[in-house]
């Protein structure tokens, strides 16, 4: 007896699928795309130092953190064997299997076109995520936490006294 299909009725035959993306070789098949034979995870410090390295390489950006981070992070510089500055500074993110999100805090140079800058900055910083890591950006929140003025020294701490 032959299968037969009936008009407007479901197939009773079906071709053969063809291999899954990203399904499991069998055991004769060893000849698979390689990024299909197992996981990888991008750690949180990863995204949040590159997110903070692009952000930083944008013109009109002085630095980034806060008053109390850019604190902490001149004193870790003054500190031998203590890392020197962090590139995570004012850097925040949120990383899942296949997606981030990030917030980054910056302090912008006088003169220039905040709304502008911020742009240019997400789009450093989606880019160079996106291209290092595969992740998608869903956000990218920017808040500007200060602008340095021409005549303003940096900021330095001071030290704290120890009376003996």
């Amino acid at each position: 007896m032959t299968e037969q299909t009936r008009p407007n009725g479901p197939q009773t035959t079906r071709p053969e699928p063809e291999a899954a993306q990203g399904a499991r070789p069998s055991a004769g098949d060893r000849r698979t795309d390689p990024g299909a034979r197992g996981r990888t995870t991008i750690a949180d410090g990863v995204v949040a130092k590159i997110a903070g390295l692009a952000a930083r390489e944008v013109p009109g950006v002085q630095a980034m953190g806060g008053g109390f981070a850019r604190g902490m992070g001149a004193v870790r510089e003054r500190v031998p064997g203590a890392g020197g500055a962090s590139t995570t500074s004012g850097v925040k993110v949120e990383v899942g299997e296949v997606q981030t999100a990030v917030d980054l805090s910056i302090i912008v140079e006088y003169g220039f076109a905040i709304g502008e800058l911020a742009r240019e900055v997400r789009t450093e910083v989606i880019a160079a995520i996106e291209r290092m890591t595969g992740l998608e950006v869903v956000e990218v929140n920017i808040a500007v936490s200060d602008v340095k003025l021409p005549d303003e020294e940096e900021e330095e701490p001071v030290p704290e006294r120890r009376v003996a």
